[in-house]
């Protein structure tokens, strides 16, 4: 082994890179559920300060409510309310593989699709509830 300068590198990529893979429903799955647990967690972050505008005082509890009202509070609740949807039923999907189920390749793009539309449709009931039915 030689101390004296790199060798050049090779043409060839080391290995399969996304240049060579194109994406499937499964890794997409897989990253999504990584960044809805990022989005669950920034979430909990608005928790914690409209609990503390409820316990400083009326004027802040309601500044913050305002603000969550706004076009993008609303946005950001509902993107958090689609974080939560997700990734819980992507959650019960992968209790399912601890228990052996669902390996298929059919079985495991079928339950994908159902965490998908799952995750969609419960967002939007829960917003059609909250702004239709209050």
């Amino acid at each position: 082994m030689s101390l004296s300068s790199p060798q050049p590198p090779s043409s060839r990529p080391l290995a399969p890179h996304l240049q060579i893979y194109r994406p499937q429903l499964t890794s997409i799955l897989s990253i999504m559920h990584r960044l809805t647990g990022m989005g669950l967690s920034c979430g909990a972050l608005l928790i914690v300060v409209w609990l503390g505008a409820l316990a400083m005082g009326q004027e802040h509890y309601y500044g913050v409510t305002g603000w969550l009202s706004s076009p993008l509070g609303t946005t950001l609740l509902f993107g958090w309310a689609f974080c939560f949807y997700f990734h819980f039923a992507n959650g019960i999907r992968h209790l399912f593989w601890d228990m052996g189920w669902g390996y298929e390749l059919k079985t495991v793009y079928r339950s994908g699709w159902i965490v998908v539309c799952s995750a969609f449709g419960f967002t939007l009931l829960t917003f059609w509830k909250i702004l239709y039915h209050s």
